[in-house]
């Protein structure tokens, strides 16, 4: 659906007041159409989960998601894995994470987020009580360079890699 198809259902769901589910995967969705459904995320209260995966929404558009996240309460699950968001865009997720009390689940499977990203995020799961599961395996993580708050969480079963 590329851009502008995401833009066109961005729009759709400002009005939606039933759809609870949307799987957009691998649908060449750039940095644009994911700040347009970002944006609607803003406006929606029904969806809970969102499968962008397998697109190409890069840093811009997960730091678009990132601030859709602060204010949204009904998202529980977000898969945004393979979608090259990098530390920067990591980044920008976890700190939405210290101010989102509604997801539960989160994927970020390989996108190259780095030893960096990954420390975020770590340090955004000691501030949040509600995410249970995030998947970030696949992102070229060196295990030995990881602090011991990383490894104590996926101890607790809350962080695969």
């Amino acid at each position: 659906i590329g851009d502008e198809g995401c833009k066109a259902l961005a729009e759709a769901l400002h009005h939606n007041s039933t759809l609870t589910s949307i799987n957009i995967s691998d649908n060449n969705i750039g940095a644009e159409g994911c700040k347009a459904l970002a944006e609607a995320l803003h406006h929606n209260s029904t969806l809970t989960s969102i499968d962008i995966s397998g697109n190409n929404i890069g840093a811009e558009g997960c730091k678009a998601l990132a601030e859709a996240l602060h204010h949204n309460s009904t998202l529980t699950s977000i898969d945004i894995r393979w979608n090259n968001i990098g530390a920067e865009g990591c980044k920008a997720l976890a700190e939405a994470l210290h101010h989102n009390s509604t997801l539960t689940s989160i994927e970020i499977r390989w996108n190259k987020i780095g030893d960096e990203g990954c420390k975020a995020l770590a340090e955004a799961l000691h501030h949040n009580s509600t995410l249970t599961s995030i998947n970030i395996s696949g992102n070229s993580l060196d295990e030995n360079q990881m602090s011991d708050d990383i490894k104590n969480l996926k101890a607790m079963g809350r962080l695969i890699y």
